[in-house]
């Protein structure tokens, strides 16, 4: 099998998968945002995302010769190896149920705080007890300076939050200014009486037909936006996304340590004789586990959802097409964007690693660019919002430059 053995590959890794698992929150929320139910969203990607972990496994898992030592992934797969096994297969379950809460956090809090908030509390729990499950390998000085600037990054980014909200209620406070009240109200109505499948899939700037490009980031944008998305927020409290997103910042920050445990067996729990179990195996299992999980989870939601959205089933599921490819797409960045983490991780330490939750600095870059946040907010907002992105960028540099070698 392949395995990344240099430090610059290790870094390679790591830089690709923070492309990929800052772009995939960020096509997911692009999706939502045009009307498409979550529970459909989250079974196509939850396809692709396993489909990712089965490449990856039957390609890197099989090149060269498998030996006693480093058996190939399908000899693996036949092995006394259940500890290690039960490990990974907890990181897909965490790692599943972190997913799918920040799905429905995104709607509430914004991509760009969701993805602060938990990437601050993965990197505050989750790096620490990788540092120690890696022997310390990685050097101590240079990485907790890095998770002390991550924390200062996540305490702007709750400032940008905050100040944004601000600049948004100011606006929907003066709406006359920013709209003419009998457009506004055409636009409205027009938004509710037309079907998610007619209006949901074009951009969001459009409205009625034509591009009103200076609209974005108006109070009309926003209601716009709010009669078109699948999850409804006005009138609903923050504290709901929080909530949601402090969770899934939980469960983020226990599946790397659960994957380092499974691959690397700090805790001797494998019998004498066998082989710790390779990054490839280890991602396959955790895949798998968080598939099933996925599944049942949304189906679950399709006859039972929560926070209002309406019911569905697997019929409407099925010839649901409207942005399925986009769903896919996702799952497919999440993959490789969490095996070449791994990947990563099993060369350089899974401490340093972990420099992939600074994958807001993604997230916030497709947002600004996408969704239009932060457009014609104040100048406190932009202030902090240059900050925090500067801060992420000193981070990521930080972290890196901890990485050990793993003998």
């Amino acid at each position: 099998m392949y395995l990344v053995e240099s430090k610059g590959g290790a870094i390679a890794c790591m830089l690709l998968a923070l492309f990929f698992l800052g772009t995939w929150p960020a096509v997911l929320t692009l999706i939502e945002r045009r009307g498409r139910l979550p529970q459909h969203t989250y079974l196509d990607y939850s396809i692709t995302n396993l489909l990712a972990a089965v490449v990856i496994a039957f390609t890197f898992g099989e090149i060269g010769q498998s030996t006693p030592e480093k058996p190939n992934f399908l000899i693996q797969l036949a092995q006394d190896n259940w500890p290690s096994v039960l490990f990974a297969m907890a990181g897909g379950i965490v790692l599943s149920l972190g997913n799918l809460s920040t799905q429905y956090a995104w709607a509430f809090v914004g991509l760009s705080v969701t993805e602060v908030i938990t990437a601050s509390i993965t990197v505050v729990i989750g790096t620490t007890v990788n540092y120690f499950l890696d022997g310390k390998i990685n050097k101590a000085e240079i990485l907790f300076p890095g998770v002390a600037c991550f924390l200062i990054a996540a305490c702007l980014g709750s400032a940008v939050h905050s100040s944004n909200a601000s600049d948004n209620k100011a606006k929907l406070h003066n709406v006359s200014s920013d709209l003419k009240k009998g457009s506004m109200e055409t636009n409205i109505s027009a938004l509710k009486e037309t079907p998610n499948s007619d209006v949901g899939y074009k951009d969001l700037e459009e409205v009625n037909g034509s591009a009103d490009k200076e609209k974005v980031g108006t109070a009309g944008f926003l209601i716009e936006l709010e009669n078109r998305r699948a999850i409804k927020v006005f009138g609903k409290h923050t504290s709901i996304g929080l909530g949601l997103t402090f969770f899934a910042g939980v469960c983020f920050s226990l599946f790397s340590p659960a994957f380092n445990l499974a691959t690397n067996d700090q805790w001797h729990t494998l019998k004498e004789g066998v082989p710790h179990i390779s990054v490839y195996t280890a991602f396959f299992y955790f895949s798998v586990s968080c598939f099933v999980l996925a599944i049942i989870l949304n189906i679950t939601f399709l006859y039972h959802p929560i926070l209002n959205l309406p019911k569905s089933s697997l019929k409407a599921y099925a010839v649901d097409w409207e942005g399925r490819g986009w769903a896919l797409l996702a799952g497919l960045l999440c993959g490789f964007g969490n095996g070449l983490q791994f990947m990563g991780g099993q060369a350089a330490g899974y401490a340093a690693a972990d420099a992939v939750q600074a994958l807001p600095l993604v997230s916030t870059f497709w947002g600004i660019i996408v969704f239009g946040e932060y457009r014609r907010s104040s100048r406190k907002t932009y202030v902090l919002l240059s900050s925090m992105l500067t801060m992420f960028i000193v981070a990521v540099a930080v972290l890196m430059a901890s990485s050990g070698h793993r003998k």
